[in-house]
């Protein structure tokens, strides 16, 4: 039996999307690409199958229309990180397909930093990494995804990230794929599991999405 209009029903997904930004001072951030495209279709789809959505986005300019998802707004990783925290013990899958911020300024300035010579430096430290905190605590029966965009090395990368945040599964991007990662409305990807590798061809966002949903299907019912 294939994925059907009900097949969430009763399931609670908790989903992270789109990028998060990291305040230099009030007017100046460091962020990334990611439109959160990937993650608002993945919403839409698991909504769509009767699953009630738990998502966490950051800045984008995308709207969650379902009536079965339900929207926290954050900016930082911090804030992520604390939203996730207080939904993952009710949620029966975990889906992180936000591009976290790895870095964040130690000391967010109060004023705008004024232009004073050539150089600024700005002291860095790291995020914390909501998959693999999260990850320490799943309890039998939560199945956990994860996203990794890579450039090199791609499937040892994604294995090793699988294998450290105690997923169940990781969706692996190449920025090396013409039309795949960020700012595209298409995107190429290949699935990793411990003892499976599915590999798609590039398709819309929302395809992908559906093809993603599927194979969590197939694991929580094989």
């Amino acid at each position: 039996m294939g994925v059907t209009q009900n097949s969430f029903r009763g399931k609670t997904v908790l989903l992270t999307a789109g990028p998060t930004q990291e305040p230099i001072d009030p007017v100046r951030f460091i962020s990334n690409h990611s439109t959160g495209k990937m993650g608002y279709a993945l919403a839409e789809g698991f909504a769509e199958r009767g699953a009630l959505v738990q998502l966490v986005a950051g800045p984008t300019n995308l709207q969650a229309r379902h009536e079965n998802i339900k929207l926290t707004k954050v900016t930082t990783a911090d804030e992520m990180h604390a939203a996730a925290l207080q939904l993952a013990d009710a949620a029966d899958v975990w889906v992180f397909a936000a591009a976290v911020s790895d870095y964040r300024p130690r000391t967010a300035a109060d004023k705008k930093i004024k232009k004073t010579g050539n150089e600024l430096t700005i002291e860095l430290v790291k995020n914390v990494d909501i998959a693999a905190v999260l990850g320490q605590r799943k309890k039998p029966g939560q199945f956990s995804v994860g996203f990794a965009l890579e450039t090199h090395d791609e499937s040892t990368n994604a294995r090793e990230k699988l294998r450290k945040k105690n997923l169940d599964m990781i969706v692996l991007n190449s920025l090396n794929d013409p039309g795949a990662g960020f700012s595209h409305d298409t995107n190429k990807v290949t699935i990793l599991e411990q003892e499976a590798t599915t590999a798609f061809e590039l398709k819309q966002k929302s395809e992908v999405a559906q093809d993603i949903i599927n194979l969590i299907w197939d694991r929580l019912h094989g």
